[in-house]
């Protein structure tokens, strides 16, 4: 299972790495992986997608406590 530690960690070093590109990335594991039937790490991807776009839109920051609902 993914912690939000984990999420937090791979949105930073996406955002560090490619900027608003990250996001893009993202939007395209999504739909790669639904598009195989991969619901469950589709899932994982949406979860960080989210971290991403908060990051890249500057409502939370590499050490801003996130909450996985």
């Amino acid at each position: 299972m993914i912690t939000a530690e984990d999420l937090r960690s791979l949105a930073t070093y996406l955002v560090d790495r490619h900027g608003h590109i990250a996001v893009d990335y993202a939007n395209r594991a999504v739909f790669e992986l639904e598009a195989q039937g991969e619901e469950y790490r589709a899932d994982a991807w949406k979860a960080l997608r989210s971290v991403v776009v908060d990051m890249v839109e500057g409502r939370i920051t590499n050490d801003s406590p996130i909450t996985i609902q």
